[in-house]
């Protein structure tokens, strides 16, 4: 660079003397080409101080092309002064022409060389439209001109007052037929560069794209990028384009209600949403708060945790006891409820994944249902003012035992609060929770990291989906609207397909879908059954009574019960074969609690070890007692039924 600079400004100044003098000159006298080589040396020493040497070219912005300016002009001094001094030949107006001619060459030789450069890069990239014609949609256009991937063609934006303009070179189109657009143009895909607008505005203009057949995919802000919401390991970006509603907003009447200045008891405190209870419920400056869990690593992180939070001044008073118990122990439940006088209990503590507890009935059905029904004892027996069971969809019409199990537990809390005790029992009961663990989201995160393939189990498989920290304020929430025997609902919207989401997942994080229409895709989406005890739809109500609450998004369903003595008798059996291992009469006798439950093949892992397999119509012949049989209420016989 720096040869090249010396043969372009001596270049440059023959011009400029060609120029004033309008003939050929060349030095004639050795003074002349000392004068010339000084200048020349002391010109390329500026350059170097100005860092036009340790300027990228191909990076080269305005800054270095003021530096090229400076640079020139500073020659140009240099040679009229020289030429004073060294009393030579020189018209007053050859330093102007000549700072012209070098500023040209100069300036000029290094955009030659960028665009050259870009030039040849751009031949492999992806063509490509930037949506959004705002700050961001510039700041994508002007990170991908350096870039190896994409190569931006045009902008489109839905301001008219912007369409049809030039930004930095590129036309901005109107949105009205992008895909024909977008053929002409040869352009592949579409980034989505509008940050600030709302949710559901990015939502409709994705929705929209797609259902033309447009692959279009998100671009984060800059502002995004600096506060690290973006970084490889965080799903949460995501989460807003998956859910498809509103968040649920609390109320903070109905927050505080359960929690303030109360004895607050969290049962699965380490798990994913246990762990959420326990920091809202911190947040609502309980008096004392209650950790208990059978994980001892996922105890103390999470009681570290909370203790971090506690430094703040509003939470000093606040104590935080973690404590080791399982909720199937009676004993241990009794006396920490004594013990520390709780008033309130969110009943967190189960086993949610299907295949899992499918294949380990026997603990499955110890911890979520024996365990709830020790918790609901102790709790009564001590006069808790409140309990509050986290349920899920998979306990309406249940096909699995995890979903039989967790509506057996809503039935206990039912039966319970329908038996005159002073405690108030409410169950909550919504559908998948984003990111916890074991959830889909993180699933198919990780699959798309690795590079695929993305497992669904069928392509027709849907769910509802609320974040975690929806669920953990619904749960408080409904702990202050309860009466007693209630289960609250939340409208979540409408189910999300689950191969929508894989596809809406993959396209999110920059990738597209490998298929038949298009084999050279980057992931691939496999299709491998639904597991034993999986639906294909989700319910969150069983009966037709449904009435609001206090929270336009929260709702009150009245379903059927049975009455205690009748339960009792059964979990009394049920306690028995636990003890015992025997599958068979658990399945019976849950079939006979929980009349929605759809039979399935037993699946227990060990006792296939050591029986036959036994399909749904010959365990039946197990005698069940007779007075299990569910004793409902008249009003609610009808919906106990799907019409």
């Amino acid at each position: 660079m720096v040869g090249v600079d010396f043969v372009l400004l001596s270049t440059a100044l023959l011009f400029a003397l060609w120029a004033r003098l309008g003939e050929v000159w060349f030095p004639d006298s050795p003074s002349h080409y000392v004068v010339l080589a000084v200048c020349m040396v002391l010109t390329l020493f500026g350059f170097g101080r100005l860092g036009l040497y340790r300027s990228i070219i191909r990076y080269m912005g305005q800054q270095a092309i003021f530096a090229v300016m400076q640079g020139v002009l500073l020659s140009a001094v240099i040679i009229a002064v020289a030429s004073f001094m060294a009393n030579e030949f020189m018209p007053r107006s050859v330093p102007v022409i000549y700072w012209c001619f070098a500023y040209v060459f100069i300036g000029g030789s290094r955009i030659a060389i960028r665009a050259y450069y870009h030039k040849g890069v751009q031949i492999h990239k992806e063509r490509v439209a930037i949506y959004g014609a705002g700050t961001s949609g510039l700041q994508v256009y002007k990170a991908l001109l350096h870039g190896k991937d994409y190569k931006p063609i045009l902008f489109l934006d839905d301001n008219t007052a912007k369409q049809g303009m030039i930004l930095d070179g590129l036309p901005v189109h109107a949105t009205g037929n992008i895909p024909r657009l977008l053929e002409r143009h040869g352009i592949t895909k579409v980034l989505l560069a509008m940050p600030s607008i709302s949710l559901q505005r990015r939502r409709e203009i994705m929705q929209e794209l797609a259902a033309d057949g447009v692959s279009v995919q998100m671009v984060p802000g800059i502002e995004e990028l600096l506060d690290s919401s973006l970084r490889t390991n965080d799903v949460s970006r995501v989460y807003d384009n998956i859910l498809g509603r509103a968040i649920v907003a609390p109320e903070e009447r109905l927050l505080q209600q359960c929690i303030r200045d109360r004895v607050v008891m969290v049962t699965g405190a380490a798990g994913s949403i246990g762990s959420e209870l326990c920091r809202q419920i911190l947040l609502n400056r309980p008096r004392m708060l209650l950790l208990v869990d059978i994980n001892e690593y996922g105890l103390y992180r999470m009681e570290q945790e909370l203790q971090q939070a506690e430094v703040l001044e509003q939470l000093e008073a606040v104590k935080i006891i973690p404590l080791l118990g399982n909720v199937a122990d009676l004993g241990r439940m009794s006396s920490i409820i004594r013990s520390f006088a709780v008033q309130t209990i969110y009943h967190a503590a189960a086993y949610k994944h299907v295949p899992i507890v499918e294949n380990n009935m026997i603990e499955g059905v110890r911890n979520n249902v024996l365990g709830t029904w020790a918790l609901v004892r102790a709790a009564a027996d001590s006069s808790v003012e409140t309990f509050v069971l986290i349920s899920t969809d998979k306990a309406v019409r249940p096909v699995s035992i995890m979903g039989a199990s967790k509506r057996c537990a809503e039935l206990i809390c039912q039966a319970y609060a329908r038996a005159g005790t002073s405690t108030r029992f409410c169950m909550v009961r919504f559908g998948n929770v984003l990111g916890s663990s074991g959830s889909v989201v993180p699933r198919f995160f990780d699959q798309i990291n690795a590079g695929g393939p993305v497992t669904v189990t069928h392509p027709e498989v849907t769910r509802y989906f609320m974040t975690i920290p929806e669920a953990a304020q619904l749960v408080l929430q409904a702990g202050s609207m309860g009466q007693g025997g209630e289960v609250f609902v939340l409208d979540m919207g409408k189910p999300v397909r689950i191969m929508d989401l894989a596809q809406r997942m993959i396209a999110l994080l920059g990738h597209t879908v490998r298929n038949d229409e298009n084999p050279d895709g980057d992931i691939e989406i496999r299709i491998t059954g639904l597991r034993p005890g999986e639906k294909l739809y989700e319910e969150l109500i069983l009966g037709e009574k449904i009435t609001g609450t206090g929270h336009p998004m929260i709702m009150r369903a009245d379903e059927s019960y049975i009455e205690l003595p009748n339960l009792v008798s059964c979990l009394d059996k049920m306690q028995q074969a636990c003890d015992q291992g025997d599958c068979l009469t658990i399945k019976n006798l849950l079939s006979a609690v929980v009349t929605e439950f759809t039979e399935i093949p037993l699946n227990d892992l060990v006792w296939l070890q050591t029986h036959e397999p036994i399909d749904s119509q010959s365990s039946a012949q197990e005698t069940v007692p007779a007075n299990v049989t569910p004793l409902l209420r008249k009003s609610d016989r009808k919906a106990d039924r799907p019409s």
